[in-house]
């Protein structure tokens, strides 16, 4: 019984000392059904460094969304998953964006900017950025071996989430989970 009590006490005190790792332990509990798909890291993650760019052609980076929580999904023109799972990107965006998170779409691969526009003009999506890491630069120093992958980082431009595959991101489920990193902000 003493050992229970100094564990919840322990916890409770890292809980408290940490509330980054408070918000990212309450999120992981909140995961059901496909959303247990979306994978916590036991530590945050260095995120990707490579430089991608904006539909114009300007240079982005990762460290551009640090100071918010951003949802990074890497996705393709020619990837049906993606195109399921765009227009729930979009919800999400319209809802919960703002000063304290972010959706951020980046395509990766040969993705031409029209057949890019085509993509979104289709599927009804206009509040989304057209990205692009044409080499796939970002996307192979992250590791993303399938489409789509969504990754979560911290504001401190940390990834501490990853889930590979479509998800309906405008669930309810989902939101509270991302509600829960964010502290009910958006």
């Amino acid at each position: 019984m003493k050992k229970l009590a100094l564990a919840i006490l322990y916890t409770a005190g890292v809980a408290l000392a940490n509330p980054a790792l408070a918000d990212v332990q309450s999120a992981s509990a909140l995961r059901e059904g496909e959303m247990k798909k979306l994978v916590f890291h036991p530590a945050p993650k260095p995120a990707g460094t490579e430089r991608f760019i904006d539909f114009e052609g300007n240079p982005k980076a990762l460290s551009d969304l640090e100071g918010k929580w951003a949802l990074v999904n890497f996705w393709a023109t020619w990837c049906a998953p993606c195109r399921e799972e765009m227009p729930a990107l979009s919800a999400l965006q319209k809802d919960m964006g703002g000063d304290s998170f972010e959706v951020v779409t980046i395509a990766t691969g040969r993705n031409p900017p029209p057949a890019m526009q085509s993509f979104f003009d289709e599927i009804g999506v206009d509040n989304l950025p057209l990205n692009r890491d044409p080499k796939s630069k970002l996307a192979r120093q992250m590791a993303v071996l399938g489409l789509p992958v969504s990754v979560i980082l911290n504001p401190e431009g940390e990834e501490v989430a990853r889930l590979t595959g479509d998800v309906d991101w405008a669930s309810e489920n989902a939101r509270a989970v991302l509600a829960a990193l964010i502290g009910g902000e958006s």
